[in-house]
């Protein structure tokens, strides 16, 4: 064998481990991307079966219900067109309440309800999440007062 077909042979060996390489990892990093989708995106359909994705939007007025002796609360998440009913098993922030702009994070049950894992409210009156504050000027249910997050 010649040095030439030697080096052809190494130089196509690397190609090859480097390129298995790169699609294991941008297949395992595919795997663990959070997506955030609106409640009109999951009421359509378009969030992902089986995978954890995360939702977010204003918690509807009334729609609390906390289960007696129990760590288990249900409320609904809303853009202004649709709405996505949600269940969380533990313990929610201090700043959670009716009304407020939330991001959860879980993946939609067999029944049709938002299984969240964990759930974030905003830390002040002036922020909100970016993906949140679009999804509400999209579905037209930004409050009047809102002067929190800027480009």
């Amino acid at each position: 064998m010649t040095p030439r077909r030697r080096r052809m042979i190494v130089v196509g060996l690397i190609l090859i481990g480097v390129s298995l390489a790169t699609f294991l990892a941008l297949t395992a990093f595919q795997k663990n991307l959070l997506y955030f989708y609106t409640p009109s995106q999951v009421a359509a359909g378009e969030a992902p079966k089986g995978y954890p994705f995360r939702v977010g939007g204003l918690v509807v007025q009334g729609s609390v219900q906390r289960a007696p002796d129990s760590l288990t609360i249900r409320f609904s998440v809303t853009d202004g067109a649709s709405t996505v009913p949600v269940v969380y098993t533990g313990i929610l922030p201090d700043l959670f309440r009716e009304g407020q702009g939330i991001i959860s994070v879980g993946q939609i049950s067999a029944a049709g309800v938002f299984e969240a894992s964990e759930v974030l409210a905003k830390h002040d009156e002036n922020y909100m999440p970016p993906e949140v504050a679009d999804a509400l000027k999209q579905g037209g249910q930004m409050p009047a007062d809102y002067q929190g997050w800027k480009k």
